[in-house]
């Protein structure tokens, strides 16, 4: 496979020897099989070969290369000698390409896998323990047991390990304290998270007393303002914006499609899987927060974007998920960020302003659409999946003409 990219038999020679030599082949099939460009598995492929003779040179071997050989492998640069460099680029492609290389070797169990050396301080046991419940019981996803871990790992660094020893003051000086540091989003995840670990607490015994009812309350009227939303033409203009036959526009039409028709959420679209799809019953098996699974109908217009899409699609072996990134490495949306980013360059490229750019934004919109057709609430809150009807009554503030209709005069004041 190296002969796609090099032609010269010096160089071809040069590449396969070394330590790194026996593993240069099948890292070029990886990288094509990852969709990498020619010119970027060619600068990836001289950094594997410029690895392995780093690595030999400090006189040690490819099966120990962790995270801190790849940082001393970055501080080579600036007064790298090495004969296997020739040619190559130094810095951001030479790590990069190392890096990729190092999990090439680890999945042929050349070496162990590593974990970045700045990810921080370890967790404590109690915090573990609260991840496998989360997961377990609670079937958060992965980013909220991120979140919800990060909280209380800060909780327990502030007031200690000894979980016995806390009081409600604790409690409520550190929650104030951090409310005084951050943003108002921040602050609110910050309470829920502390107020999900502080009754793990409880429930799992590691405290006599409900903790998390010291948390207190930060001001936030949601109901003030309306929902964020788009206008049919603004929908429509979005949507036009993916209007082609390149992968990524078929890709990224039939996303904005499913988002701003069923109202799905970005992390919905990130986990979708092939088999959700009942093509003969037209539905689609949605799987929210909490493991909480519904069957949607699958609008005609939507399905016939879904299936030119996925005619076009790129076949992966390893994957089953519906959508996949264009750019290498090609594989499925690790987060609902992915999704987010989609909607929001659609935005850009439709020239519409609006306070919100993610993908939420489609699921308001979806919302207020169906409201403005005259569908129920009740029906409204089956399709978004909301768990209490308290949520979806939130819609029921776009039809401003209603409104109006039924709004009271203000009462003159008489002296």
């Amino acid at each position: 496979m190296l002969e796609k990219f090099f032609c010269a038999p010096k160089t071809l020679r040069r590449l396969r020897a070394g330590p790194s030599g026996p593993y240069v082949d099948g890292f070029a099939d990886a990288l094509v099989c990852a969709g990498y460009s020619d010119a970027t598995a060619l600068r990836y492929l001289r950094a594997a070969a410029h690895l392995g003779c780093f690595v030999q040179r400090v006189g040690a071997d490819l099966a120990d290369v962790d995270a801190l050989t790849l940082e001393a492998f970055a501080r080579h640069f600036p007064h790298c000698r090495c004969r296997q460099s020739n040619g190559g680029s130094t810095g951001y492609h030479a790590y990069f390409g190392a890096k990729l290389f190092q999990r090439h070797l680890v999945q042929l169990g050349i070496c162990r896998a590593c974990k970045d050396i700045d990810q921080g301080v370890v967790e404590p046991q109690l915090v573990m323990a609260f991840r496998e419940w989360l997961q377990v019981h609670r079937g958060a996803s992965q980013p909220t047991v991120r979140l919800y871990a990060r909280g209380a790992t800060e909780l327990i660094k502030e007031l200690g390990e000894d979980v016995s020893a806390w009081n409600v003051r604790a409690v409520r000086d550190f929650v104030i304290g951090r409310a005084a540091q951050c943003g108002i989003g921040t602050t609110q995840k910050r309470i829920t998270s502390l107020r999900s670990f502080l009754r793990y607490l409880n429930f799992s015994g590691g405290s006599d007393i409900d903790l998390a009812a010291a948390v207190p309350a930060i001001a936030s009227w949601r109901l003030a303002r309306l929902p964020r939303c788009l206008s049919e033409d603004e929908v429509a203009r979005l949507i036009a914006t993916c209007d082609g036959t390149t992968a990524q526009q078929v890709r990224d039409r039939s996303i904005l499609l499913l988002l701003a028709r069923l109202g799905l959420r970005a992390g919905d679209l990130a986990q979708l899987r092939l088999g959700d799809i009942d093509w003969r019953g037209g539905t689609l098996l949605v799987a929210g927060k909490g493991r909480y699974q519904v069957r949607l109908p699958l609008p005609q217009d939507v399905g016939d974007a879904l299936l030119r899409y996925l005619d076009d699609r790129l076949k992966i072996d390893c994957s089953d998920r519906v959508f996949l990134r264009i750019t290498a490495p090609v594989g499925p949306f690790k987060s609902g960020d992915g999704v987010s980013s989609v909607v929001k360059h659609a935005l850009q490229r439709a020239g519409i302003k609006s306070p919100a750019k993610g993908a939420h934004l489609l699921r308001h919109t979806a919302a207020t659409q169906m409201l403005r057709h005259g569908v129920p609430l009740d029906q409204i809150g089956l399709v978004l999946r909301h768990r209490s009807i308290d949520m979806t009554a939130y819609y029921a503030k776009v039809d401003i003409a209603l409104l109006r209709s039924i709004a009271q005069p203000w009462p003159e004041v008489h002296s």
